[in-house]
């Protein structure tokens, strides 16, 4: 038996360029799978904080084992980059709020362009990253074998907060290329008219994901970047 049609979300808006979609059999009411929609994306996002969590408890322990080491790398890291990355991911959250608020008004248009700025965002992110990468490539900051560190006595202990580095904001940088492989969807639903005022929780869910990958940046910044420039 088909899929029900009628309207799920919110109360239909004047603009109604699609006004239904698919209620899943399973569900009752529009309400319903709604509501199990939330549910599901907030159940995932807190795996979401048990898997970075795991992360940062290694980094509180090895910091407070070695409070100097961690100090003294820190000085490696660009804080210019690291903040512009910061501003880029707080102007990425604005535009994906302001991409749900035109799905939830059925502008189209709008919503386009605000998916496609927020991946701009995204993607000016990673290539800052990329060159971050980089440069601690060149440096011999990597590591491993080729591993050189000033000053030395620092150096094995060193490479616990570079190996921290690149394990969280390598983990993190996953997560953001798979949020942009995930508003690619969202664009190419977009133009095909899928979202209105009746349906865009899929745009919800993944803005939910994006501020969530955002807020992890935000306590991975001052916790790799700040900590030896307190002066």
């Amino acid at each position: 038996m088909a899929d029900t049609v009628v309207p799920v979300g919110h109360p239909p808006a004047e603009d109604t360029e699609a006004e239904v979609t698919h209620l899943r059999h399973h569900f009752a009411t529009p309400e319903q799978q709604m509501d199990a929609s939330m549910l599901g994306m907030w159940t995932f996002l807190i795996t979401e904080v048990l898997f970075f969590g795991g992360m940062f408890a290694g980094y509180a322990v090895y910091r407070a084992m070695y409070p100097g080491a961690f100090e003294s790398t820190s000085e490696y890291m660009d804080v210019v980059l690291g903040g512009t990355n910061t501003a880029v991911l707080i102007c990425s959250s604005l535009t994906m709020v302001l991409a749900v608020r035109a799905a939830q008004l059925s502008r189209r248009n709008e919503l386009i362009r605000y998916l496609l700025l927020t991946m701009v965002f995204g993607s000016v992110f990673l290539v800052i990253k990329g060159f971050e990468y980089h440069s601690k490539w060149v440096e011999h900051l990597v590591p491993g074998f080729n591993f050189q560190y000033k000053p030395e006595y620092y150096a094995h202990n060193a490479q616990i907060l570079f190996f921290l580095y690149f394990c969280m904001t390598g983990m993190h940088a996953l997560h953001m290329i798979v949020g942009l492989g995930l508003l690619t969807y969202l664009v190419i639903q977009a133009y095909r008219r899928v979202f209105n005022a009746n349906y865009f929780s899929p745009v919800e869910m993944i803005g939910l994901y994006w501020h969530f990958v955002d807020v992890v940046w935000i306590f991975l910044f001052p916790l790799l970047y700040l900590i030896g420039h307190r002066k």
